[in-house]
């Protein structure tokens, strides 16, 4: 009897010591994930920087079709008045991309949103106009992107979009006001 008490006690201490041990393994593994996802992403914005701005654009189409966006089609080049990828978003609207392809350390200014802004509803019948960068906006072009109704994607929200974030998703978020990606308000 006391020979199975002890057995008991010896068998308990091994399982309680293999918990532990495969709750550290566990953790190591989680740990060894995120920092693996973590380079994935960086290394996924450093490949999207090496594209040329044809490629930059039809990346963009792909997140598009990759989202169940439809009628999905790259049209930048010469003469694009703006316009570089043109789909139609899962719910029927008419969304128009202007694509900027830019170093990390670059920023879009509001020159460009100007710009963009003068041709995406009337040259395009934009219902959604989207403007994606691979850099920063200025301050000045987040102010005036949310007074416009444009949609800005800067390169943080890039990563997530690449990173399997759904574009319907990011439609929802404002960069143009803060850094903080706050929800949009209603126009009054």
């Amino acid at each position: 009897m006391l020979l199975v008490v002890f057995a008991v006690l010896v068998a308990g201490g091994m399982t309680g010591k293999l918990l532990r041990a495969g709750r550290r393994e566990a953790e190591a593994e989680k740990l060894r994930l995120a920092e693996q996802a973590r380079i994935h992403a960086v290394r996924s914005m450093e490949a999207i920087w090496l594209l040329g701005d044809r490629e930059f654009e039809e990346f963009v189409a792909e997140l598009c079709r990759r989202d169940r966006c439809t009628e999905v089609r790259r049209v930048g080049g010469a003469n694009d008045l703006g316009a570089d990828v043109i789909g139609r978003l899962p719910d029927g609207r008419k969304i128009v991309v202007q694509c900027k392809r830019y170093a990390k350390h670059r920023t879009v200014g509001s020159p460009d949103l100007q710009k963009f802004n003068g041709t995406v509803r009337d040259e395009h019948g934009a219902d959604v106009p989207l403007f994606v960068a691979s850099c920063k906006f200025t301050k000045q072009a987040r102010a005036f992107a949310p007074r416009h109704g444009l949609v800005l994607v800067d390169v943080d929200l890039l990563g997530f979009w690449n990173s399997g974030t759904t574009l319907t998703s990011l439609l929802d978020l404002d960069i143009g006001r803060s850094r903080t990606n706050r929800k949009l308000a209603p126009d009054s």
